[in-house]
């Protein structure tokens, strides 16, 4: 697909630009309306193919969890191993869509790993992640950020003393979630791993104070979001942070979303997820 779509798409959902200036953009680019509307479904996620590890695996506990967040109550998608014995816990943090079928899925694939993974619902405060992807994308950009990151440092928290938990906690997160990851590495001193999927980076005066492993994916076409990069990894190195980084050339940004066919790249993100579980054992246990 041209590059151009598929930029015109990100614009889209990174971007204060609607729907209908969306849509006539892309019929520009495509050639007619009915093109783009044809278009449309090789951009937009399918989550009829969101299931990789499907909710009824007989190994996994999977449930519905709250805890106690700032001045609110959070929700959480929770699964866990059936075996015994005590476990890393992993919190997995959503796109700016919210808690998608595919995050869903993500969180049961950690588990299904070996982990207690805790998919948590950012939009909590507003009843929970809205079926209109738009919607959700709205009301993310409306969350106060400092308590949106405390949240989620209570989250981490939370699986700390959550029962069957080894105390080592990792964070996982995809885009939105991806940057985020980068600010609890700089604000949680107790995180063991931050995996951070083409999320944005954080300000360089403040890498100092990442004490988690770092493991950062790109994709090699992501401009928007790779700008960040040299000035990221130039305070990590300068500051001594253990980290990997690794851009997936021809890669998209959301490359590891199989929800979504046009972006997905799947040696990318295969290659991605073997090296996220390899350092999840290595410092998750």
């Amino acid at each position: 697909m041209d590059q151009k779509i598929i930029n015109l798409f990100d614009e889209y959902t990174h971007a204060p630009l609607n729907r209908q200036e969306f849509l006539k953009r892309l019929a520009k680019l495509a050639g007619s309306s009915a093109a783009a509307l044809a278009l449309l479904p090789l951009l937009e996620s399918n989550y009829a193919k969101a299931d990789v590890v499907p909710a009824n695996d007989p190994n996994l506990k999977i449930e519905e969890v709250e805890y106690e967040g700032d001045g609110m109550s959070v929700k959480g998608y929770m699964a866990q191993p059936k075996a015994k014995g005590k476990k890393g816990a992993v919190i997995v943090i959503h796109e700016n869509r919210g808690l998608t079928p595919h995050i869903k899925d993500i969180t049961r694939r950690v588990a299904k790993a070996g982990y207690i993974a805790l998919g948590v619902d950012a939009l909590s405060g507003s009843g929970g992640t809205p079926a209109n992807e738009d919607d959700a994308r709205k009301l993310i950009g409306e969350l106060d950020p400092k308590k949106n990151l405390n949240n989620y440092l209570k989250g981490l928290a939370y699986l700390r003393d959550y029962k069957g938990s080894n105390g080592k906690t990792g964070a996982i997160g995809f885009c939105w979630g991806g940057g985020l990851v980068n600010q609890l590495g700089v604000n949680d001193p107790l995180l063991n791993v931050g995996v951070s999927f083409y999320g944005r980076q954080p300000a360089g005066v403040d890498v100092h104070k990442i004490k988690a492993y770092m493991q950062l994916h790109y994709g090699g076409l992501d401009e928007r979001i790779n700008a960040g990069i040299p000035e990221y990894e130039e305070a990590l190195k300068a500051n001594n942070i253990h980290y990997e980084l690794y851009i997936y050339e021809g890669a998209q940004h959301a490359f590891n979303n199989d929800t979504a066919p046009t972006r997905y790249n799947e040696a990318a993100a295969t290659l991605a997820w073997e090296r996220t579980l390899t350092i999840f054992r290595e410092r998750l246990g």
